[in-house]
């Protein structure tokens, strides 16, 4: 696929690493629909758009939300008059131990069932809805060729304090494949892909003994860069013989 010919949404579009890949898309020509809860955030992205040579639009949405979705979609086809790419980008963490003895205290305590659903939620239900809704209208419309684009963690293998995070991401990882095999018919490819440590607004704030303790886990001694991720994504939309696999860029952290 030529990035050029792309319309696109991309949830998670208003910071980090999303709001790099909608910004990206759209210098290289391609349509981009920047998708996000945070509204305010959206609104910040027209003062990065000065060179870019395709169109960005914003929608706010939430992506664990049938109808949120729906429209969402409906916008972006009514506005473009077809859709023929999705970046299911939008995730968060919430990080804990399933269980941990408190060494002082002696107290057990447990990751909350609340932090559980909500990871669930939106990093393995949101791109559930958003692929959905995107590959059904696809269909619908003949639109062809298409693709689907999903971002897993290298944490889908298993990460200590992640049973919620590692769920979520194995689980669309796992879909991955699943979609790859039902959309083939449909001429529309799915791929993935697992970032490492990523330089992000997360990261900004942590301790450099922390940052150089996760760059020690690394083969390449170093974090990676959005535009790293970036180029991955890009290889997936642009190989039309690429489906159902999900590729890792975490420098040789998973080695």
């Amino acid at each position: 696929m030529n990035i050029k010919d792309l319309r696109i949404i991309v949830t998670g579009a208003a910071s980090g690493m999303g709001k790099h890949f909608a910004l990206s898309l759209a210098a290289e020509g391609a349509w981009v629909m920047a998708a996000d809860k945070d509204e305010k955030k959206l609104k910040t992205i027209s003062e990065d758009t000065r060179k870019i040579t395709g169109k960005l639009e914003t929608v706010c949405v939430d992506v664990t939300s049938e109808q949120d979705v729906a429209r969402m979609v409906d916008i972006a086809f009514k506005r473009w008059g077809y859709v023929n790419g999705l970046i299911n980008n939008a995730g968060l963490f919430r990080d804990a131990l399933l269980v941990k003895k408190d060494k002082e205290t002696g107290q057990v305590r447990v990751m909350s069932l609340e932090d559980w659903k909500i990871v669930l939620d939106v990093d393995l239900t949101g791109p559930f809805l958003c692929t959905r809704a995107v590959v059904a209208r696809m269909i619908e419309s003949s639109v062809q060729p298409g693709v689907i684009v999903n971002m897993s963690s290298v944490s889908r293998y298993g990460n200590v304090g992640q049973s919620n995070y590692s769920a979520a991401k194995a689980g669309l990882a796992a879909d991955t494949r699943v979609w790859a095999k039902e959309f083939a018919r449909y001429g529309i490819r799915v791929g993935a892909v697992a970032p490492g440590y990523i330089q992000t607004p997360i990261l900004d704030g942590m301790r450099k003994e922390v940052l150089e303790k996760m760059c020690a886990s690394v083969a390449l001694k170093r974090i990676g860069t959005p535009e790293e991720i970036y180029l991955g994504i890009k290889f997936i939309i642009e190989c039309d013989y690429f489906t159902g696999r999900c590729i890792d860029i975490d420098g040789g952290f998973v080695l």
